[in-house]
């Protein structure tokens, strides 16, 4: 089974896909003029307008879904893997994924808004496999994103979150593997029975919490550290383009990874952020963009880098090269993962730090598996749209529990392979069909920049702006 895994990640995360992605940001980047950078300040403005209504939820409501996503294990683990195997390095490639994915993230959930529809319960549904639909017109194109999305997310992806969280608290408090997965599941099944609401309602008071709380701890661990950082600083950015002494071997190693991890945990362009983008209720589809757009920000060059300043500020982590060899030893003998960051904790924490971590994980994994179920849920919807089977919603609750549960147990390499086999089958998709796709969402932006120049709060007419196939915006 690991050799399949294997096999099939070294030929979905080729240096294809890397450039595609890098490629993909960078030219988009281009057509929107920098919106990451013009609209930075706006992007702030609109996370916190707009109101949920019967249909929809609110932008800040659809912003802590999609960040529940985002901010997850990826944001820990993955950040520890990608130093272990790429060096410090890949901290500025993740970065510059993170820029440029801001812009991808602005076309894939405006087109998401753009090409929204009311499921059978009134409730807004929308993501790639619509909008694929509707402005592509191939519906066996949508129907694989979908299937694929419902793997993915569905089973692939939250066993990843689940072995990390019972890592860490075995690692903090001895609890076994099977105790740990089996709360998990118990935790996950009380709220995705109870619908899109109530893991909306979960994810807007959870989020901002656990994301601030771990800052604040990242902050402490800096200050500590203080005399460190203009060095750490240096040894990023050296090793990235292979000037550091013994970094130069695999700098290939650090963009590969740093561009994997980061597409992992930011999701720009690999199409789950769209599902919760297209459930707002906003006037204009390019609100909701600008909005996704500022939530790579929060994940990457908040979250994730914190993780890596507190790694690198105190040392405690391992770079093995590609010929096996430790180029760094840190911590001998430990795997990547929670644990670095649990060592880096108890540097300024002593008796705290492996507890305190081993919460945090909690809440940003759980959190992140309520969103790949609400993301599943979504394409389970579309599917059942044609072919009305009930039984599939049921279905799909018990193969994410089956996931928590199975990858709370299982290693972690082969969690983390499928997990990667997962987010690459999904970016191949995504990103090919948002570059077909880009016209009504750079429109929409010429639309929406036009109206808030005069003065007004934009509204959306897609007739106007001569956009075809948004039933929803033309009723």
């Amino acid at each position: 089974m690991d050799a399949f895994v294997n096999y099939l990640n070294s030929i979905i995360w080729s240096s294809a896909l890397i450039y595609l992605c890098l490629g993909t940001g960078f030219y988009f980047s281009i057509r929107t003029r920098f919106l990451q950078i013009r609209h930075f300040r706006h992007m702030i403005k609109l996370m916190f307008q707009g109101k949920s209504s019967e249909a929809g939820v609110s932008s800040f409501q659809a912003l802590a879904i999609s960040l529940s996503g985002r901010v997850g294990t990826g944001n820990i683990a993955g950040v520890a893997t990608a130093i272990a195997m790429g060096g410090p390095g890949a901290v500025f490639w993740m970065w510059l994924v993170a820029f440029l994915g801001a812009s991808t993230a602005y076309v894939e959930a405006t087109l998401a808004q753009i090409y929204k529809e009311k499921d059978d319960k009134g409730l807004y549904r929308g993501g790639p496999a619509y909008f694929i639909e509707k402005a592509m017109g191939q519906k066996w194109y949508a129907w694989l994103f979908a299937v694929c999305t419902i793997m993915a997310v569905g089973f692939c992806l939250p066993g990843i979150q689940a072995n990390s969280i019972v890592a860490a608290v075995e690692n903090a408090w001895g609890v076994p593997p099977e105790i740990g997965a089996s709360v998990i599941a118990i935790g996950v099944a009380l709220i995705v029975f109870g619908g899109v609401r109530r893991i909306a309602r979960f994810t807007q008071v959870v989020v901002p919490i656990m994301a601030l709380g771990y800052i604040f701890i990242a902050l402490l661990v800096m200050t500590a550290n203080y005399e460190k950082i203009p060095a750490m600083f240096s040894l990023i950015i050296d090793s990235a383009f292979g000037f550091e002494a013994g970094y130069g071997a695999i700098i290939g190693m650090a963009i590969q990874w740093g561009v994997k991890r980061g597409i992992y945990s930011n999701e720009a362009g690999q199409g789950t952020a769209p599902h919760a983008a297209a459930a707002a209720e906003v006037s204009h589809p390019a609100k909701q963009g600008l909005v996704q757009a500022f939530s790579v920000y929060i994940d990457t060059l908040f979250v994730c880098t914190a993780t890596a300043f507190m790694i690198l500020l105190t040392g405690l982590y391992n770079v093995q090269g590609p010929d096996g060899v430790m180029l760094y030893t840190g911590l001998a003998g430990v795997d990547a993962g929670p644990v670095y960051v649990q060592s880096a904790f108890e540097t300024i924490l002593p008796g705290l730090g492996a507890s305190l971590l081993a919460i945090s994980l909690f809440f940003f994994a759980f959190t992140t598996i309520l969103a790949y179920y609400y993301i599943a849920e979504t394409n389970v919807t579309y599917i059942n749209r044609a072919v009305h089977r009930p039984w599939l919603m049921i279905f799909l609750k018990w193969l994410v529990l089956t996931s928590v549960m199975y990858g709370g147990i299982k290693s972690a390499d082969l969690a983390w392979a499928l997990g990667d086999v997962g987010v690459g089958v999904m970016a191949w998709l995504n990103i090919v069909a948002i570059l077909i796709l880009q016209k009504p969402a750079l429109m929409a932006l010429k639309d929406y920049e036009k109206q808030l120049d005069t003065g007004v709060d934009p509204t959306f007419d897609p007739e106007a702006v001569g956009i075809k196939n948004a039933e929803f915006w033309s009723k």
